[in-house]
């Protein structure tokens, strides 16, 4: 292996957004292999944009290519955020079908093509990340690109029904098959997708996740994505984390505290998670005034009038809720639309008794993955996760709930709250042994390990043995 060369929208560039799970899954491999990341800088233009801006910063060669503001508009807000984004999500509804994005959209995984063409070696492999760029690996090929390409969505998938409603459907599942390996976060992501290459493309299942289709052979897999669980457990202990429990103690005091940590975004269920809080206060009397709700949810896309909508429905869901139950000393439910750091989030999830994780859909959502790190393994708090989150696959011995059914999520919330010990520890046990196994090194090295066919890393019995498990239950969901 050369080179890796990673494409995604946006890098880690910026160096406060190296934290994130991806930027802390390609750093290593990117410096170990004195590799390259492709993306947009951030930056718009009002003429054409040429070429790209280039800079190397620990180990890594970083190039920026800024987009038109016809391109941020039609690539990034509409054809990628406000079409494939909804879809992909399930939620239809919300999509904007406009012929022309998708023009813009194909132009500008044409450029990027171009770019990455101009400057790769025949030796590099190159891993494209997620939706925006669906239509790349294929365009590298028409470039006369030879070489490995891998390609990884991180959100879900749909089912064909769904996914067909979009209208370049086709192209873009062809276009993704121009990869060599495509990595889904979840089974039922993987199975959604190989469905609807069956059923619309002809495709042929062989051994080994290898599908025949387009004339291609391509390896689809489920690569369920981790965190640095060790380092995130460091965070604990850290001097913002302790800072930030000392801050909410103040108001919470003794009483049990409950946590919900999400983009605001119609994707992660607030509305409904609210709704379901409130329903605890009603139906649970006894748990008034004896906990305290922590929802910190950062602005996502507040330009587009969806997510206006979103902040809107929150402000008077939380508003009813502490209108209703708040007193002199007690503030229910604690709602922050801002972001905090991740020292400080584990702090707070250290100290929550339950975890709410609960979106209508999820590619695989590791604020789930960090709640089990940061708890005490002593006196550990509760996972409580939707059963349609990418993680629920992995984190089945979590309290998993129907994020729409309100009065089911109360009932989880209570249980949670009151669970004994010992079983709170059984479930921690088992949940904390998948975290810290499947981290995000183990996903960086799986996939690159099918992708080059160098083995960095040894899948064994158990391992296979896991995922037959997942195939089994996904295919006992599905009937």
């Amino acid at each position: 292996m050369g080179r890796l060369i990673a494409v995604s929208n946006r890098t880690a560039a910026d160096a406060s957004a190296r934290a994130g799970g991806l930027a802390v899954a390609l750093s290593d491999a990117l410096v170990k292999t004195n590799g390259a990341w492709f993306g947009w800088s951030g930056e718009t233009t009002q003429g054409q944009p040429r070429g790209v801006t280039m800079f190397r910063n620990e180990g890594v060669d970083f190039l920026l290519a800024d987009l038109t503001e016809e391109e941020r508009q039609g690539y990034y807000l509409s054809y990628s955020n406000s079409l494939i984004w909804p879809v992909f999500h399930y939620r239809n509804d919300l999509a904007r079908f406009v012929e022309d994005d998708f023009n813009i959209y194909s132009a500008v995984n044409d450029r990027f093509a171009r770019l990455i063409i101009a400057r790769a070696r025949d030796d590099d492999v190159i891993w494209i990340h997620d939706y925006h760029f669906m239509l790349l690996g294929e365009a590298l090929r028409r470039e006369g690109w030879t070489g490995r390409i891998g390609f990884f969505l991180h959100i879900p998938f749909p089912p064909p029904e769904i996914f067909r409603t979009v209208p370049q459907h086709y192209h873009l599942a062809r276009a993704i098959c121009a990869c060599d390996v495509i990595g889904f976060q979840s089974m039922n992501d993987r199975m959604n997708f190989i469905r609807y290459l069956r059923e619309y493309c002809g495709a042929r299942e062989r051994e080994g996740d290898i599908v025949e289709v387009f004339g291609r052979r391509v390896r689809i897999g489920a690569y369920p994505i981790g965190i640095d669980a060790e380092m995130f457990k460091s965070y604990v202990s850290s001097e913002k984390a302790q800072n930030a429990v000392r801050r909410i103690s103040r108001f919470i005091g003794e009483r049990l505290h409950v946590i919900g940590v999400d983009r605001m975004d119609y994707s992660k269920g607030l509305p409904e998670r609210f709704a379901a809080f409130g329903k605890l206060l009603d139906d649970y009397p006894e748990t008034r005034g004896k906990l305290s709700m922590t929802q910190i949810a950062p602005p996502s896309r507040s330009s587009v009038e969806e997510y206006r909508e979103l902040r809107n429905q929150l402000d008077a869901l939380s508003g009813r809720i502490n209108g209703d139950y708040g007193d002199l000393d007690w503030t229910p439910l604690r709602y922050l639309v801002r972001s905090f750091e991740r020292e400080e989030l584990a702090g707070l999830y250290s100290i929550s008794r339950v975890g709410l994780v609960t979106p209508l859909r999820d590619g695989m959502n590791l604020v789930a993955k960090e709640y089990v790190a940061a708890q005490n393994p002593e006196d550990p708090g509760v996972l409580i996760l939707s059963e349609f989150a990418g993680a629920a696959e992995q984190l089945d011995q979590a309290l998993l709930v129907n994020p729409y059914d309100a009065a089911n999520l109360a009932a989880a919330i209570n249980m949670a709250l009151y669970m004994p010990l010992e079983e709170r520890r059984e479930r921690w046990h088992a949940l904390n042994e998948i975290v810290s196994r499947y981290d995000i090194a183990w996903w960086r090295e799986k996939f690159l390990t099918d992708l080059t066919g160098e083995s960095s890393i040894a899948e064994d019995d158990a391992d296979e043995a896991r995922r037959a498990a997942a195939l089994r239950a996904w295919r006992k969901r599905s009937a």
